[in-house]
């Protein structure tokens, strides 16, 4: 692929994952997230803020925004499990980017979510393997966050999971090594991501004061 092209493909990723949905949604109903709750842009800050039915909106939305430019390249380029170096590493390319974008918008100063929905839409997007591993963290995700209420909980375990059901699945199904070592590594730069954005989350949780939210379990308060 020509490198002009590579660099439209980036742009796009990048463009679609920066658009902050959570901060437009609020800001249709009136009220600016950044300067509520955690003020983060995300679906969970939304949902605590408006409503559990924005913050469900919010997250497809931001999932959408990942999973548009991945498949959209695939279309493309219609990479297979016999495609070269290029075009692979331009899939991979693409959906970090995308993630990314969400991360550090440039249309917020660099102050974006914290990319578990676009995370999950770029790996839901890469068949089958990243597929079946996102189908995977979504489950683990929504299960986590029900039973104990921890948003955060539920999307470090399910970023972390994808790695793991990723090796376990190119192994399993002697995948070839360009499309498996692409696949480990976005699998990893997502979930070392997700991770690292979860860091004060993390130290609340151990500490015990980290928020629960009411609207991902019915009856239940936030802490």
């Amino acid at each position: 692929m020509p490198p002009e092209l590579i660099a439209v493909w980036i742009l796009i990723a990048y463009l679609a994952g920066s658009i902050p949905f959570g901060l437009i949604i609020g800001l249709c109903l009136g009220v600016d997230i950044r300067t509520r709750g955690s003020g983060n842009i995300g679906a969970t800050n939304l949902g605590r803020t408006v409503g559990r039915s924005w913050g469900i909106l919010c997250f497809v939305l931001d999932l959408l925004k990942g999973l548009g430019p991945v498949l959209a390249y695939a279309l493309w380029v219609r990479p297979t499990a016999t495609a070269g170096w290029p075009e692979m590493l331009g899939w991979l390319v693409v959906a970090v980017v995308a993630v990314l974008g969400h991360v550090f918008p440039v249309w917020l100063k660099f102050k974006g979510g914290k990319g578990v929905a676009t995370g999950l839409g770029v790996v839901l997007g890469i068949w089958p393997w990243l597929t079946l591993a996102g189908a995977v963290a979504g489950v683990l995700w929504a299960v986590i966050t029900y039973r104990t209420g921890y948003v955060s909980l539920g999307s470090v375990v399910a970023a972390l999971s994808v790695p793991v059901v990723v090796g376990i699945a190119v192994v399993l199904a002697a995948e070839p090594a360009v499309p498996a070592t692409v696949y480990l590594t976005l699998a990893l730069l997502i979930a070392a991501l997700v991770v690292l954005r979860h860091r004060g989350n993390l130290k609340r949780l151990r500490e015990g004061t980290e928020g629960r939210v009411a609207w991902s379990l019915p009856g239940r308060a936030d802490a």
